[in-house]
């Protein structure tokens, strides 16, 4: 196992080096000038090519690259033009109400969604199937703003029983986790009976209902352990879309985090926070793939030793 981790561990590091090289050239194609933007509109041109001196965008873009990657090593992001404050500090006060809302989202989700894949897996073509694959088909089909802004209208304007935005509890949670995850607890509902309903055909399942095995225990302890692959894939995957993809959600809900931070900063073309979040985006993706791939070795051993 200890193998298998180091031989994936290794193919992260050249995946890590070419994502900061396309987020770096991908800041520099945005329209605008960033010293234009920080000495501000009465500025004169000589204050101007100053400021551009002193950011250092007057070197050519590889030195301005080696310059980035070396103070992104001793752990500096740079400051931000907007606001003058250190980028880290920043994405530090918005980092906690993204993972929060990411994890009850996905949490709830993946719950749910495998106790409808595995119902309707089970009681294939009879009404728990068709109702929970009805579900399944009415999260993916509903936008997210539009539910969100629906769940505000009823449960925070009408009834009065949950906040309208910001994270001033942890009942501030509750709207915006469901929204953002009913998409995905959609998603794992349908692979996870795909998934179960491949995995019921297998001989094992066969010969454990043949000894005369409880059917929780065929359905439960055989049957879904070994269809978690696919799950774990489409989870995993999910996990880094929604730390990445909670801007819409953030909005909709006035909450202070990463993906609300992105939508500020693309306003006032902070290119230093943009440039250090898509960053952070991709990394959080490659290390989700990572561990992803981890569990791969843990729930079929047949991986890691095909590996060796």
């Amino acid at each position: 196992m200890g193998r298998y981790a180091l031989q994936r561990l290794l193919g992260v590091i050249p995946l890590l080096f070419v994502v900061s090289v396309l987020v770096f050239m991908f800041i520099h194609l945005i329209p605008g000038d960033p010293a234009r933007l920080v000495a501000g509109k009465d500025a004169t041109l000589e204050e101007i090519n100053g400021i551009r001196e002193q950011l250092g965008l007057n070197l050519p873009l590889w030195q301005q690259y080696i310059h980035y990657m070396g103070k992104l090593l001793h752990g500096d992001l740079g400051d931000s033009l907007r606001s003058g404050l250190p980028v880290s500090d920043m994405l530090k006060s918005r980092f906690m109400p993204t993972v929060i809302l990411t994890f009850l989202s996905l949490g709830w989700a993946l719950v749910i969604g495998l106790l409808i894949g595995t119902i309707s897996a089970v009681n294939r073509n009879r009404w728990p199937d068709y109702a929970g694959m009805l579900t399944a088909i009415s999260g993916i089909s509903v936008p997210g703003f539009w539910l969100g802004l629906v769940f505000i209208q009823i449960f925070s304007v009408e009834l009065g029983w949950f906040p309208t935005g910001g994270v001033d509890s942890w009942s501030s949670y509750v709207l915006p986790s469901i929204t953002l995850g009913a998409g995905i607890m959609s998603m794992l509902a349908r692979f996870s009976r795909s998934s179960m309903l491949e995995t019921m055909r297998e001989d094992y399942i066969r010969t454990g209902r043949a000894k005369g095995l409880r059917e929780f225990v065929v359905v439960g302890r055989h049957a879904l352990r070994n269809s978690l692959i696919q799950v774990v894939t489409v989870a995993g995957l999910q996990f880094g879309f929604l730390l990445g993809g909670s801007v819409m959600v953030e909005t909709v809900f006035s909450i202070p985090g990463l993906g609300r931070l992105l939508v500020d900063s693309i306003a006032f073309r902070d290119y230093t926070v943009i440039q250090a979040l898509l960053l952070l985006f991709a990394t959080q993706f490659i290390l989700i793939n990572l561990i992803v791939d981890m569990l791969y070795g843990v729930l079929n051993p047949k991986i890691r030793y095909a590996s060796n």
